[in-house]
């Protein structure tokens, strides 16, 4: 099937996306500037949805759609079985991918960085916010296993529905949240002519390293540049 025709008119020249348009010098402050106009866009249907992608020791990457449940200084919260595919290769692996797609903004943010689970305490308070349904479907999912059919899994949510219906349904050990701290976030924008705008921070581990005639400073640890598209 041949799809070079199928293309989508972006935003034009005059609604490029320039560094004096950065709401902050700081890549976490600005990540929430656009994802606050994401959550506040009737066409994006899922703000907070991610892709997620991690990498095995050997280098074969994997990737998939989770939701991210919170963010700020200290990094980017998401949670999971970790007994799943990608919960086993952070396990292996502790370095990670997230990309935002917002596509009615034609916008998108990329960022990288280490992976470590967060403490059980905060993942036991975050299942029991969830949903009772949510609740029960972690518990009998073991996510990434092989099962016969999907009327094993409707029998075992009744099962277990019948078992909790009178007590607290218990966070399973095998599920809990995770948090990545980021190096490196990418905020990039659309343009008609395929000439994108990206504005890439990243983390300045040794502050006394001479910055480049392209390299701005951020806030902090942070320094920015613009990348070809």
């Amino acid at each position: 099937m041949d799809l070079g025709p199928l293309r989508k008119s972006y935003r034009g020249d005059e609604e490029a996306f320039e560094e004096q348009h950065l709401a902050s010098r700081d890549p976490i402050r600005q990540f929430g500037v656009w994802f606050e106009e994401a959550v506040g866009c009737p066409a994006v249907g899922e703000a907070n949805a991610m892709c997620l992608a991690t990498c095995t020791r050997e280098g074969k990457p994997s990737a998939r759609m989770v939701l991210l449940k919170g963010f700020g200084q200290d990094g980017f919260r998401f949670f999971t079985n970790h007994e799943s595919r990608k919960g086993k290769e952070l396990d292996d692996n502790p370095f990670a991918s997230l990309v935002f797609y917002w596509e009615p903004l034609n916008r998108q943010v990329r960022i990288e960085g280490s992976v470590r689970r967060l403490p059980e305490e905060e993942s036991e308070r975050y299942f029991q916010s969830r949903p009772r349904s949510s609740q029960l479907g972690a518990v009998v999912s073991r996510q990434s296993t092989v099962i016969p059919d999907r009327e094993y899994l409707r029998k075992r949510n009744a099962e277990l529905e019948e078992r909790y219906r009178e007590t607290t349904v218990p966070k399973p050990a095998y599920w809990g949240g995770y948090i990545l701290y980021p190096d490196v976030v990418e905020f990039w924008q659309g343009q008609t002519n395929r000439l994108h705008d990206r504005i890439v921070f990243r983390r300045l581990r040794d502050g006394s390293a001479p910055l480049g005639a392209m390299t701005h400073q951020g806030e902090g640890e942070w320094v920015f540049q613009r990348l070809s598209p």
